[in-house]
């Protein structure tokens, strides 16, 4: 069995922005996208420590790596 993971519904919100955005453009690239985070969760769920810690970051979301992240959490 998997491990499950719940997304925040902060979190998801992110996640259903993402895909309507990128749904705009091309539904079917909004899919793979969605799909691609969906197993990115997944993948962390099951192995926690794949990824790199953030002490700067006090928040739970899901940003695009081009973000401004230091102007996000100001806001």
């Amino acid at each position: 069995m998997s491990p499950r993971y719940r997304l925040t519904p902060s979190a998801q919100q992110d996640v259903d922005r993402i895909t309507d955005f990128i749904a705009e453009d091309n539904v079917e690239a909004a899919l793979r996208v969605h799909d691609a985070l969906e197993e990115a969760f997944r993948h962390l769920a099951e192995m926690p420590g794949v990824g790199h810690s953030r002490t700067d970051l006090t928040v739970i979301a899901v940003l695009h790596g081009a973000r401004d992240v230091g102007n996000l959490l100001k806001s």
